[in-house]
């Protein structure tokens, strides 16, 4: 088997129903081979270590050039299983840089103006659409600053997933992994059970827990939105995305004393090096409060 579209095609199908990846997964390894298979349209005579190279030179982050890399690997590894073509990827060494970036984080002063915005009197709540739109608002924007949860998996919960009795949520992670969060915050379980309450007389037809006008599941970028709209109207970081309430969550429990394995287990993180950059924020503020509080520094 040769690289082409239709084995391309084939490849995404066997991780769809053989490997069982995500839809996610999927459509990005669909954009990277995409990529790829145009290169060689242009270059028929060129092959990874070319692409590589293109990539590099046209300014692609250290961490794009990596997932073009993995997608190429497990597709290779595929079309290369019979033998019959040699596999290029055993036969190229990359050592890439990677650029090393602090997780972005909102002040929680800036939190607390978000979700203060739900008890003002800047949102309408004079139709029984701002009241369902309000509700689910509190519920979902709170939730995200309360466990730290991506956008994705906000969007995926169903009401199965949700234990208000013991306040405990079932959370379905990257890779399938499901883990338990506790909604430690009393607040953001009334704000949930009142969003559930009213969802129940909505006669959806599914059981997922956001939904829109439509009764249909929310989307992320409609979460993102909603984000945005709040944001807005709080009047906070206007560059904030809703992952910033997911690193902001993960810095102060670090910041608190919380210990690290705890909070990778928390944030479904399969590796604690992905939570290990996050005492990087804490020891950069730190540095900071020091340098501007510390009274030492004007004896």
């Amino acid at each position: 088997m040769k690289e082409s579209y239709e084995s391309a095609a084939e490849f995404l199908l066997f991780c769809k129903l053989g490997k069982n990846l995500s839809d996610k997964t999927i459509a990005a390894y669909r954009l990277d081979l995409q990529s790829y298979l145009r290169f060689r349209e242009e270059r028929p005579d060129a092959g990874v270590m070319q692409y590589v190279s293109r990539l590099v030179e046209t300014r692609h982050k250290s961490t794009t050039v990596k997932r073009h890399l993995a997608s190429l690997k497990q597709y290779y590894k595929y079309i290369c299983r019979d033998d019959r073509l040699s596999n290029p990827m055993l036969e190229c060494e990359f050592k890439l840089k990677a650029e090393k970036t602090l997780p972005r984080t909102i002040a929680v002063s800036e939190v607390k103006r978000l979700l203060a915005v739900f008890d003002g009197e800047r949102v309408r709540r004079d139709t029984a659409f701002c009241t369902f739109q309000l509700t689910r608002d509190a519920a979902l924007l709170d939730l995200l600053c309360a466990t730290g949860i991506r956008i994705g998996e906000a969007a995926a919960l169903r009401l199965e997933d949700v234990d208000l009795r013991s306040r405990i949520l079932l959370i379905r992670g990257k890779g399938r992994k499901e883990r338990l969060v506790f909604l430690s915050c009393k607040q953001t379980a009334e704000r949930l059970r009142n969003w559930i309450a009213l969802r129940a007389e909505l006669a959806c037809t599914h059981s997922f827990l956001f939904v829109n006008r439509a009764r249909a599941p929310i989307s992320i970028r409609a979460i993102e939105d909603i984000f945005a709209k709040y944001r807005d109207l709080a009047k906070i970081n206007a560059r904030s995305t809703p992952h910033y309430l997911r690193h902001t969550f993960a810095t102060n429990l670090l910041e608190n004393g919380a210990d690290l394995r705890s909070v990778q287990e928390i944030l479904g993180h399969s590796s604690v090096s992905v939570t290990e950059r996050y005492t990087e924020v804490t020891a950069v503020r730190k540095i900071k409060v020091l340098k501007k509080y510390n009274y030492r520094n004007t004896l």
